[in-house]
């Protein structure tokens, strides 16, 4: 055989290698039961017998049950976790927008301008150094914090 081997000689090989390594481990059979969620295959549930044809229909079903129920704990888990992530960036969000309405703030004192116009500034200084408006605003929110204490220091 050349260099070249085709996707369905590697994967032949390599299930005679499992079914080797499995018997050589006492496994003779072995069940395989997906586990869809909304309508993907996400997972597998996988029983391995001692002996021959050791899974009957009753099992194969059984297994069904079983991997319908692990289908139902995978959805949850996976809704919980893309929940908590849209948390997190719920919270990030409001943060952020703490600090631009900060700095826009900042910036109206400063350059004695309306709400629209510090925004308009704080977005072309966001472009222009490449920056993300968020950290942008940190900047100026942090930068003046620092001078407002230098000044009461010296006070």
């Amino acid at each position: 055989m050349g260099a070249f081997q085709d996707d369905r000689e590697i994967k032949r090989l390599a299930e005679v290698k499992f079914a080797a390594s499995a018997i050589a481990e006492g496994v003779h059979s072995s069940l395989s039961v997906g586990i869809p969620v909304q309508e993907a295959l996400v997972g597998a549930l996988n029983l391995y017998g001692a002996r021959p044809n050791a899974f009957d229909d009753d099992a194969i079903e059984l297994a069904k049950t079983f991997a319908s129920y692990a289908a139902v704990a995978v959805a949850n888990a996976h809704l919980y976790a893309s929940t908590a992530a849209l948390a997190a960036q719920m919270q990030q969000a409001m943060e952020s927008r703490a600090t631009i309405d900060q700095a826009i703030g900042i910036l109206m004192a400063q350059c004695r301008c309306d709400p629209e116009q510090a925004f308009d500034l704080l977005v072309r200084s966001s472009q222009s150094a490449n920056r993300k408006l968020r950290d942008v605003a940190k900047s100026i929110v942090e930068s003046t914090a620092a001078a407002a204490q230098s000044a009461f220091a010296l006070a």
